[in-house]
């Protein structure tokens, strides 16, 4: 049991009241450097920001603020909006985009969408509230991860993206090679069974390397606003900000303040 204050003796005080200062100017130095951090990471604000300037970063953290048209305007992330995105689910006129930044050799990005993104398609992108546009951010894989989303985008061409998109997260460790690395046979297969019509066509577009510069441009524009980690999310001007494969019931969270804050 520890000792009442008063029966300790000046030495022991002292020595106490030491390390107790000590701790104190770590942590102040720890978040003045997480400040700095995420500043700059080039979001606008003091925070990233979010329609009610909710953000919440790494697997489990979050942080809050106030929110402004100015940090809105500030925001690096622009909705596509494109009717015939094939990278992109929901409707157009949703009043709220979540943008995902993945990599398909993240295990982090393979448990959302197994477990996560179809409760939200569900719940947002079919209710019309939430439209869903993916960006590649290869930051994990190196040129496999290239190679995997290149493949996706030549699925996509041809209407499968979201099905290929599937497939990867779900193929099983026999897909692999002795890496983890899916090959370009592999990509074929899954192709195949998510019944992308043209083999030919979808092969020759993973093996003349296509889309790679497409991938390419994603990822590094990932990386100038500060997506240095997948998956990554936020949503239209920058209202909601996260990072990690969250619970559904963070997304929840962050999408009902989005949209309520998009439908005021």
């Amino acid at each position: 049991m520890p000792q009442p204050i008063e029966s300790l003796d000046r030495p022991t005080l002292e020595r106490r009241y030491r390390r107790m200062r000590l701790a104190t100017v770590i942590l102040a130095a720890v978040s003045l450097l997480l400040v700095a951090a995420l500043g700059a990471q080039g979001f606008g604000g003091t925070s990233a920001p979010e329609g009610d300037k909710n953000t919440t970063q790494g697997a489990n953290g979050s942080q809050t603020g106030d929110g402004s048209d100015a940090d809105a305007a500030s925001c690096p992330v622009v909705d596509r909006l494109d009717p015939e995105d094939p990278r992109a689910l929901g409707d157009i006129d949703a009043p709220v985009v979540l943008h995902e930044w993945t990599d398909f050799r993240c295990p982090y990005c393979g448990s959302f969408s197994r477990d996560t993104l179809p409760v939200l398609i569900e719940e947002y992108v079919e209710t019309g509230k939430v439209r869903l546009e993916i960006h590649d951010a290869a930051l994990v894989g190196g040129e496999n991860s290239i190679l995997i989303a290149a493949a996706a985008r030549a699925a996509g061409d041809q209407g499968k993206y979201f099905e290929f998109y599937d497939a990867v997260y779900h193929a099983p460790e026999s897909a692999m090679d002795a890496n983890g690395e899916l090959t370009v046979a592999a990509l074929v297969t899954l192709a195949k069974g998510v019944g992308v019509a043209d083999i030919p066509a979808f092969t020759e577009a993973v093996e003349s390397g296509k889309f790679e510069d497409a991938v390419r441009k994603d990822t590094a524009e990932a990386q100038s606003i500060g997506v240095t980690g997948v998956p990554f999310f936020a949503t239209t001007g920058c209202g909601q900000v996260m990072s990690g494969a969250q619970p559904v019931e963070t997304f929840r969270q962050q999408l009902d303040a989005a949209v309520a804050a998009a439908t005021k």
